[in-house]
This record gives C-alpha cells, structure tokens and sequence, in this order.
C-alpha cells in the first residue's frame, strides 16, 4: 500500500512567526524615534526653517537642506553650557556619594540581623514609592533654614539617599551565600571586612544598575534644582531650557539643541551600562 508524500510546510507563516516579533518591534523603535530625529534636524536648522513644510511631510522633515551647528555654538557658549556643566557635576558626585550610602545600607539591610530590620526596610520601600516632589516645597525651606540654597551640597543632598537603589542592591545581597559570609566571620573578618571584600566585589553589576537609577533620578530632575539653585551660576540643565522656552521670543533652534545635548548625555550612558541595569534588576528576585 503505497503512501503519498508529506506535503511540506509553508515557509511563509514560519517566517512570519520568526520575523514578525522582530518586525514590529523595529517598526514600534522607528515611531518611537521619529520624534527625537526631528527635534536632532532642527536643532541642525535656523528657527525659522524648523516649522517649514510641516504641512507635506517627506524625507526633508527629518534631514537638513542646509545643516549648521550655529545653534550649539550659541547655547554652549552662554549660561546653557554652564548648566549642563553642573548637571554633570551633580550628577556624577550623586552616584559615586549615593552607591557609597545605598551600598551601605542595603548591606545592614541584608546580612547583619538587628531587631526592627524588617520595618527599616518597610520604610524604604516606602520612600521611593511616595513621588519626591510631593515633599520637595517643605524640604527646601529646610535646606533654605539650613544655607543650602544655591550651593552644590543642596542640589546634591536629596538624590543621594534613594530607597529604590537600596531595594535593588540589598535583593542582590541577599543572594550571596550564608556560608561564605560565615567562613569569613571565623576568620575574623569583621562587618565591615566583610562588605568591602566579599560583598562589593561580588556585586558589579547591581552597583552599575543603582547607579545608573540615581544618576537619570539626578539628570532628569527638575523641581527640586527649580527650588533651591535659582542663581545663574547653580542652575542645572533642565532649568536652563526651561528658561529659553520662557523667553518672550524663543528661539527653537537654541532650545532643540538644548534638548538634543540633554538627551545624548544619558543615552550614551544608558546604551553603554544598559546590560548591567537589566541584570541588576533580573536578580532583584531571586530572593
């Protein structure tokens, strides 16, 4: 009895099936991007061609006839250059003093047992679910009781305690085995020992995944740097741009390249740790 050939597969639903997810997901980044190459080409194009032939989208809308840098020459060279300055400073010395502080932290958090650890941490988890500008008007007429108005050491202040980077660091500590902890203690290792040899060692990639979360918490801040860095000189870049969108005849080519300069920043950052932030979140539970 002779039997008749399988008939093959189609290979079109197959290859949908493999490329479709891909697909979309591209075309879903284009959309996405569209947006931020038009604010790059106008920040590329005088003021008044920006607006220009809107009304017939094509490939001109996103690519300069003419392209200049006039407007980055002009925004750098003024007050502006001076903000993204000290948003660069501010953030920077906010990771490097907040790693040190949430490290900490989530360390006692995690591996030395104290009575009322568990409510330490409720309250931590609290803090970073409550929205920071909700408490940011009474905090700084604290700070402004304090002198720090206007001065670096205000504007750093509250970025540096972050409950969510202890959250994310002290889920990682809690993975570290028990037993080597306990070799390390019948060593005569003490706690602090302990920390700064086992535990900071082993944990690179939640550190780099905190620290990215407390420098965009940082960039990205703008009521807190609004209230309490009002001169000129401790302005941050948020609140520069801010200004330039204020002025009575705005100057859009300036305030696209000002937006360009604060969206490179924490891009090329986040396209260049962005692995370290996936896995410090991938082991937040693990236990």
């Amino acid at each position: 009895m002779s039997h008749s050939p399988a008939r093959p597969r189609s290979a079109g639903p197959r290859a949908l099936r493999r490329h479709g997810p891909a697909v979309l997901a591209a075309a879903i980044g284009i959309l996405f991007a569209l947006p931020l190459l038009w604010v790059f080409s106008g920040s590329l194009r005088d003021t008044d061609e920006i607006f220009a032939g809107l009304d017939r989208i094509s490939w001109t809308t996103l690519v300069p006839a003419d392209p200049t840098l006039d407007n980055y020459a002009t925004l750098l060279s003024g007050d502006f250059g001076i903000a993204v300055a000290n948003s660069v400073l501010v953030s920077a010395v906010t990771v490097a003093a907040g790693l040190v502080m949430s490290a900490m932290a989530a360390f006692g958090l995690s591996a030395i047992p104290f009575r009322g650890r568990g409510a330490v941490f409720a309250v931590v988890v609290l803090s970073f679910l409550i929205p920071f500008d909700a408490i940011a008007i009474p905090l700084s007429a604290v700070f402004r009781d304090w002198s720090l108005q206007n001065t670096y050491l205000g504007l750093i202040l509250p970025g540096i305690g972050n409950g969510l980077a202890i959250f994310l660091i002290r889920q990682f500590f809690l993975a570290v085995p028990k037993e080597l902890v306990e070799a390390a203690r019948l060593d005569g290792l003490g706690w602090w020992g302990v920390f700064w040899r086992i535990y900071v060692p082993l944990s690179r990639p939640v550190l780099i995944g905190a620290g990215m979360t407390l420098f965009l918490f940082q960039w990205q801040a703008y009521v807190w740097p609004l209230l309490i860095g009002t001169e000129p000189a401790k302005q941050l870049g948020p609140i520069a741009l801010g200004n330039l969108q204020g002025q009575l005849v705005p100057d859009y080519g300036a305030i696209f390249a000002g937006s360009v300069v604060l969206i490179a920043i924490p891009l090329i950052v986040i396209l260049r740790l962005q692995r370290y932030f996936v896995q410090s979140v991938s082991t937040s539970g693990l236990k």
